[in-house]
């Protein structure tokens, strides 16, 4: 699977994606995923944090309401990351995907992940959406080799 291979996988995905959306309170009006290769996730998360290199996720938020809860955003996937941690992590790439999408879908719904404690509330909100819609524990099968994100400089993207 990579990001031009990534079309057989979009149902799937999005099917689990609007499952996983109903466990959540805020939920979103519109959600977009886009999946990418390397050199577009590279320019992206240079663009937005400044940082020159690939990532797994970028969030964008793209409206909100007057009080400024997100109504609707965007979760840019790179697929080739998804499949490499896949491989080392011994989960299916789907599933590794599936995680990211859902990840960024949490950070529009007001979760962050740059505090130990919010990167553990994070976390274990994923692997309980991911288990309530039948893919079972995907972060929790590794937590001792992911940690907190780092901080870095925003522009309208987590």
């Amino acid at each position: 699977m990579n990001a031009k291979t990534a079309k057989p996988f979009a149902a799937p995905i999005a099917r689990q994606l609007r499952r996983a959306h109903r466990q959540l309170n805020p939920r979103l009006n519109e959600l977009s995923v886009a999946f990418v290769g390397d050199e577009r996730m590279r320019a992206l998360h240079n663009q937005y944090t400044g940082l020159d290199s690939a990532t797994d996720v970028l969030t964008f938020e793209l409206d909100h309401d007057t009080r400024g809860k997100v109504l609707a955003g965007e979760v840019v996937v790179c697929v080739p990351e998804a499949r490499r941690q896949a491989k080392l992590r011994g989960t299916r790439a789907q599933d590794e995907v599936l995680l990211y999408a859902l990840h960024g879908m949490l950070h529009l719904c007001g979760f962050d992940d740059r505090t130990a404690a919010g990167f553990k509330r994070m976390h274990a909100m994923e692997d309980r959406i991911l288990t309530q819609i039948g893919v079972g524990k995907v972060f929790d099968r590794t937590t001792n080799a992911r940690q907190p994100a780092k901080p870095r400089t925003r522009r309208n993207s987590t």
